[in-house]
């Protein structure tokens, strides 16, 4: 049932970039809907470069060029969100039809911790009430530093980066 509702959303994703490109007379390459198609049926953050080599690894012909093209059109159209957790080091995550969640980076490791609580949703409710304010989104990154200084240690030296909710309620 997942897979079904996953590829119904790719389904839809696909519409809603096709009209996107129409509207602005911009071409609807077969590689364009591939690399949304890549980044629709992958999990959690990636960069420019894990879209790049996941498809060029499958058989996919497509340049680095396009997916950032790509990705520029997919950030304009609101399917895709990117995102800055260290200096010059950017990461993205599909924004469609999947829910909100907020960050924790670790300031030595880099590792990316993701966590949605519902109360945040409520504050943002409370915040557009009183200030008369439609709000269309939001971020939130919380900057620390990890409690467990050998597991810390061990993703540093790993580069292992990023951390989902999933993963984090297994540990």
């Amino acid at each position: 049932m997942a897979h079904q509702a996953q590829e119904e959303t790719v389904q839809l994703v696909k519409q809603i970039f096709r009209t996107y490109l129409k509207e602005r007379n911009q071409r609807q390459t077969p590689e364009r809907f591939m690399v949304l198609e890549e980044i629709y049926r992958s999990d959690g953050h990636f960069d420019a470069d894990d879209i790049f080599f996941n498809m060029k690894n499958a058989g996919t012909r497509v340049s680095r060029a396009t997916v950032y093209n790509t990705l520029d059109l997919l950030i304009e159209c609101g399917l895709v969100q990117r995102q800055q957790f260290g200096k010059n080091q950017y990461y993205y995550e599909r924004s469609y039809a999947y829910q909100q969640h907020d960050h924790m980076i670790c300031k030595e490791c880099g590792v990316v911790i993701e966590f949605c609580d519902p109360r945040i949703l409520e504050i943002q409710n409370l915040m557009e009430k009183i200030h008369d304010f439609e709000v269309e989104g939001h971020t939130l990154h919380l900057f620390g530093r990890c409690n467990d200084r050998e597991a810390c240690e061990k993703r540093r030296e790993s580069g292992d980066k990023i951390k989902s909710m999933k993963e984090k309620k297994e540990a």
